[in-house]
């Protein structure tokens, strides 16, 4: 599957049924969600692994893991809702993918994603709640070796500085989020933000250190 036609077929998916501030939940545009995916299956870190989803929302990344040839595919969620919308959308498209709800600090999570090749994700970017994206790399790095991840432009010092002696950033892909109004306190019809798509690879110290 080329670049285009993956990025046309996610846009088939339904987005959040209730979005929540809190979570910040906004649907990953199709656009960019097919390019971090397209450059993980370059790079030879899609078809024929297992994939784990952190933060999967409806399953847009998931799926299109799954429609990459990956091995298997999990994608884990704390909202029931969303989950449920994204085995919608898996059936919609065909594609075989396991999704949970659970809480990203379940201490038993992990265990549960066992075993995964690589991480594919769109964290809170912490607009809510400061540095909410950190129990997400956490557990990142804790289950695989590597991690595509989205950030905020500008983030690198932040996640190097985070991820030192546990994981190093191999690569850096440039994009844009267009943020369309979707809660009362949102100004304009579409904001575009500027993000950055991190491949993290983990060191042979995946455990945080103080």
């Amino acid at each position: 599957m080329k670049l285009r036609q993956l990025e046309m077929t996610l846009q088939q998916l339904a987005g959040f049924p209730k979005p929540r501030p809190s979570l910040e939940q906004y649907q990953t545009p199709a656009p960019l969600a097919a390019r971090l995916l397209y450059h993980a299956f370059m790079k030879g870190d899609i078809d024929g692994k297992n994939i784990c989803d952190l933060g999967c929302g409806t399953g847009i990344m998931a799926i299109g893991a799954a429609l990459l040839g990956a091995n298997s595919v999990k994608g884990v969620d704390i909202d029931r809702d969303a989950v449920r919308m994204a085995e919608e959308n898996a059936m919609l498209l065909g594609t075989e993918v396991e999704f949970m709800v659970a809480d990203i600090l379940d201490q038993a999570l992990p265990a549960r994603l066992h075993p995964c090749d690589t991480v594919i994700m769109n964290p809170p970017f912490g607009a809510q709640k400061a540095h909410a994206d950190r129990p997400f790399i956490d557990v990142a790095i804790s289950i695989a070796p590597i991690t595509y991840s989205i950030f905020n432009t500008g983030s690198i010092r932040f996640v190097e500085a985070y991820i030192r002696g546990r994981a190093d950033i191999t690569e850096t892909v440039g994009g844009k989020f267009p943020l369309r109004r979707t809660f009362t306190f949102h100004t304009k019809d579409v904001q575009e933000i500027g993000v950055e798509i991190l491949r993290l690879m983990r060191t042979d110290r995946p455990d945080r250190t103080a």
